[in-house]
């Protein structure tokens, strides 16, 4: 029997790329309400405590695990040493917490975070470059399998991994310690059919993130004026249940691969449009239903 587990993203509540979406929202409300919303685990953001000593009991106090957290990648630019020393305190942190993976995204030349570049300005990496990073990246992921937190590589609209054709290039380009984070939302933004890269490369998948697409939002983005930023504010994402995704076949495909753990509702949107406790409670009911329809069973409670 599949196991699953489901955990929510605190960018719901607070946008550390958008500080007016929820900036004064303080952590506690993210995390009670993820409790309340029945998800049994959270990743990190900006407003986190930085060590085990003040993040466990922390999360003691609601009753959640750490799954994992975004961490901002340089290997593009940087080497592989002062990487790996760049890492140690959020790994260390992670490892501590018991969390799954690292999220490893990389921001080297990213516009993910500028609302003034638009979405056609992207990085883009040669085939030469692509294979130059995915040694690095090798390396890295080795060190992390090696400390104990693997790496799963999240690619992200408005960086240099965005679409398939550049997932399928790093997947060739790198060993098997580099696992591959899923995220619906983003690869439906990017163009791709996401059961595509679950049948290519569902053997590398480690971690999966959740998001839903708002299709009349998406259909109207202008990718030579309009940033990832603003397409964010208009509302592109959403939480599962609410957009254009189909999480039935979805789930049942990560079934059929085999895959089991982590299930991450991570949708930012403006938390004045959207409340984050009614969203995250509808992202978490179809979850449960998708999940249980496609065989799995959900553990309850704090791990």
């Amino acid at each position: 029997m599949l196991k699953a587990k489901l955990g929510i993203a605190p960018i719901a509540w607070s946008n550390d790329d958008l500080p007016q979406l929820g900036g004064d929202t303080p952590l506690s409300t993210c995390l009670r309400e993820s409790h309340l919303a029945e998800f049994q685990g959270v990743e990190t953001g900006g407003k986190f405590p930085k060590t085990s000593e003040l993040l466990k009991p922390l999360l003691r106090e609601y009753q959640l695990d750490l799954v994992s957290g975004w961490y901002s990648g340089t290997l593009l630019d940087n080497t592989v040493e002062d990487e790996i020393k760049k890492s140690l305190p959020q790994m260390q942190l992670f490892r501590d917490c018991g969390a799954v993976c690292l999220v490893y995204g990389e921001t080297a030349g990213t516009i993910q975070n500028k609302q003034d570049v638009p979405l056609s300005k992207r990085r883009r990496l040669s085939d030469a470059q692509l294979i130059e990073y995915g040694n690095k990246l090798s390396r890295f992921a080795e060190f992390c399998t090696d400390f104990g937190v693997p790496l799963a590589f999240h690619h992200h609209m408005g960086t240099a991994i965005e679409d398939e054709n550049d997932i399928d290039r790093l997947m060739a380009a790198t060993s098997k310690d580099v696992g591959l984070l899923f995220d619906s939302g983003h690869l439906t933004f990017a163009g791709v059919d996401p059961l595509s890269i679950l049948k290519k490369h569902g053997s590398r998948i480690n971690h999966v993130h959740t998001k839903d697409v708002r299709k009349e939002v998406l259909t109207s983005l202008d990718w030579n004026k309009d940033s990832f930023l603003d397409a964010v504010l208009k509302g592109v994402y959403t939480v599962p249940g609410d957009g254009m995704i189909d999480f039935e076949a979805i789930t049942r495909t990560l079934a059929e691969i085999g895959y089991q753990g982590w299930f991450v509702v991570e949708a930012e949107q403006d938390p004045a449009k959207a409340p984050p406790l009614e969203y995250a409670r509808i992202g978490n009911g179809t979850l449960r239903k998708c999940l249980s329809a496609a065989g799995y069973t959900i553990v309850e409670g704090i791990i």
